[in-house]
């Protein structure tokens, strides 16, 4: 997401990254290159021109001057302003007070709305809450079948009725159930109209949501904006779900709806699969497009991966500096559940570039996995002991070459070295790194 935004933006500011002194010159040509950056990722040009000014203001202020590493305070500054247009503070929704708490999704046809109610109750369920889907929408055909087939397959409830009337549907929904989070999914028209505000006008009266969450689709850019903008006249919401976030390589809409509207984004679909929602941290995505990772999100990432007992058993293998091929099925298993290896990668500081030129097969790891099933069990338990002819048998078993299992025996022993420098306590070398 936001690869081209990211990569124009951090070359707009290699120029200062590493200077010992900045003057006006250097700095007005990286807010031009900035500016352009931000145009061509359809960012809105009012919100552009501010943003622009904001940086130069700061950036040629006497705290940048005075400091020790000029060229670090401009990224720094940058960063900020980032996370300021994209909406400092929490992205938490209001669930509290006395159940059921209503969460309402309105939006355009086509902008995602039923497959995110979808994901949002996911969500909520991992957090230890219970919630429902309401089927509010009875334009679309097939949208409470729809609803209906997603909740089977999260076996979370669904209520819908075959009615005309969406506010009878809601009001049903309401006096029936028994959950603590209802959510409701709304009907969307092609367009803005009058007969879809009145109908959202209506649903609300009658559901008087605790959150009002419009849905936008990120690949629409500045159009998703004008639709922000159209629904805050007649509709007032709290805050937006972007879907298709991971196919927006500009972020236009993601960079201008905090500034136009003054909604924050709330939640981001990152993915297609109904585990693919999270919540929106401006600091984070900021930390991204710059290039810097998003450590705390791959914490995140990795806490709802492990289940308690593996990373216990992973300590342990680390403290004991051991490393077999049943410890690499374990931590390939983990590392599937937290998503594409690619998108895991690139939440490492400085990872994004380095992996810009490189195409990661996943086929590669799906290889590497046959060849270590193709082992005995024993073998698995001991690499050791794999001569010449059971390298010959674990290749054929695998549908690889003797090679390819040299290569990764050998990546073994080096991943066994690491544990053991690990596990006595140090930090290994890493690329572009000395040794701590």
């Amino acid at each position: 997401m936001f690869d081209t935004l990211s990569d124009k933006l951090q070359h707009a500011l290699s120029d200062v990254r590493g200077r010992g002194r900045l003057d006006e010159e250097s700095i007005s040509r990286a807010m031009r290159e900035i500016r352009l950056a931000l145009l061509e990722a359809d960012v809105n040009l009012k919100v552009v021109r501010e943003f622009v000014a904001a940086i130069r203001e700061r950036a040629l202020g006497a705290q940048v001057t005075k400091s020790l590493t000029p060229g670090q305070e401009v990224v720094k500054i940058v960063h900020e302003q980032l996370t300021e247009l994209m909406g400092a503070g929490s992205s938490k929704l209001a669930l509290g007070g006395r159940p059921p708490t209503v969460v309402l999704l309105a939006g355009l046809q086509g902008s995602g709305k039923t497959t995110a109610a979808a994901k949002l109750a996911l969500l909520l369920r991992k957090e230890g809450r219970q919630p429902a889907l309401v089927a509010a929408d009875l334009q679309r055909p097939a949208a409470i079948d729809q609803l209906e087939q997603l909740g089977r397959q999260l076996q979370i409830p669904v209520y819908s009725e075959e009615r005309s009337d969406p506010v009878a549907a809601v009001r049903a929904a309401l006096g029936q159930a028994t959950e603590e989070v209802l959510i409701l999914d709304t009907a969307g028209r092609l367009h803005v109209d009058e007969a879809l505000m009145d109908e959202l006008a209506a649903v609300r009266r009658e559901a008087k949501p605790q959150n009002v969450l419009l849905v936008l689709d990120a690949m629409t850019g500045q159009e998703a904006v004008n639709v922000a903008l159209a629904f805050q006249e007649r509709i007032d919401f709290d805050g937006v779900v972007l879907t298709k976030l991971d196919g927006d390589a500009r972020g236009g809409a993601a960079l201008s709806v905090k500034a136009v509207t003054g909604r924050p984004i709330k939640l981001a679909s990152i993915g297609e699969t109904l585990d693919q929602l999270e919540y929106f941290h401006p600091d984070r995505m900021a930390s991204r497009i710059l290039g810097m990772g998003d450590v705390l999100t791959l914490i995140e990432k990795a806490e709802q991966a492990i289940a308690e007992d593996e990373q216990e058993a992973m300590e342990r293998r680390i403290r004991e500096g051991r490393f077999t091929f049943d410890d690499f099925l374990a931590a390939q298993k983990m590392i599937k559940r937290m998503g594409p290896i690619q998108g895991v990668l690139k939440l490492l500081p400085g990872m994004g570039s380095q992996l810009a030129d490189v195409d990661l097969d996943e086929r590669e790891l799906a290889r590497v996995e046959a060849i270590v099933l193709s082992m005995t069990p024993a073998e698995r338990r001991n690499p050791d002991v794999i001569d010449g002819s059971r390298r010959k048998r674990i290749a054929a078993g695998s549908g690889t070459s003797v090679q390819h299992v040299n290569r990764l025996l050998q990546a073994r022993k080096q991943m066994e070295k690491l544990m053991k420098q690990l596990g006595e306590g140090k930090i290994p070398a890493l690329p572009g790194m000395g040794r701590r």
